[in-house]
C-alpha cells in the first residue's frame, strides 16, 4: 500500500485527485499508476483502470487471476467493473468512499449477479493516510 500511496502523492503533484494503485503478482509490483483524468482528458484514466491496462500487457493477457490490486481508494463502480472483468484476486484498499465507492458503498458491483468475478476484498490498510491526502487536496481547492 505505500508503493500505492506514493503514487497518489504524484497525482496529486499533478493536480490530479491523489488516488493511486498498484498490482502485485507474487509479491512484486508488475503495474503502477495515479489518476490522469486531467492530464489524458480521459474520464476513464483512473488509477486502478490504467494499473491495469499495464499489468494486462506486461503479461499479455486480458485476465489477471494470479494478481492484486492494492489501492488508495475503494474504487468506483466502473473500476471495480474493470477489476470484475480483470478477474484480479484480491483487492486491497485504503479508505472507503461512501459518496462514490462501488465496492462497500453504492451498487456494491461484486455482490450483482451480472458481475463476472468477485475478488476477495480487504479495507482499511493505511486508511487514515490515504484518507488525510485526500482532505488535504479537495481542502486546498476550496
Amino acid at each position: 500500500m505505500d508503493a500505492a500511496l506514493a503514487e497518489a502523492r504524484s497525482a496529486a503533484a499533478r493536480g490530479e485527485v491523489p488516488v493511486g494503485a498498484v498490482i502485485t503478482r507474487n509479491g512484486q509490483i508488475i503495474a503502477r499508476a495515479g489518476n490522469r483524468t486531467r492530464e489524458l482528458h480521459d474520464p476513464t484514466a483512473h488509477a486502478e483502470t490504467l494499473a491495469i491496462r499495464e499489468a494486462c500487457a506486461a503479461l499479455k493477457s486480458e485476465r489477471l487471476p494470479d494478481c492484486d490490486l492494492w489501492v488508495t481508494l475503494e474504487p468506483c463502480p466502473a473500476c471495480a467493473a474493470t477489476i470484475s472483468a480483470a478477474r484480479l484476486k484480491r483487492l486491497y484498499y485504503a479508505a472507503p468512499d461512501p459518496k462514490s465507492g462501488g465496492v462497500c458503498h453504492g451498487p456494491r458491483i461484486f455482490t450483482h449477479p451480472q458481475a463476472h468475478h468477485a475478488p476477495e476484498v480487504y479495507s482499511g490498510l493505511l486508511e487514515d493516510q490515504s484518507a488525510a491526502l485526500l482532505r488535504a487536496f479537495f481542502a486546498s481547492k476550496r
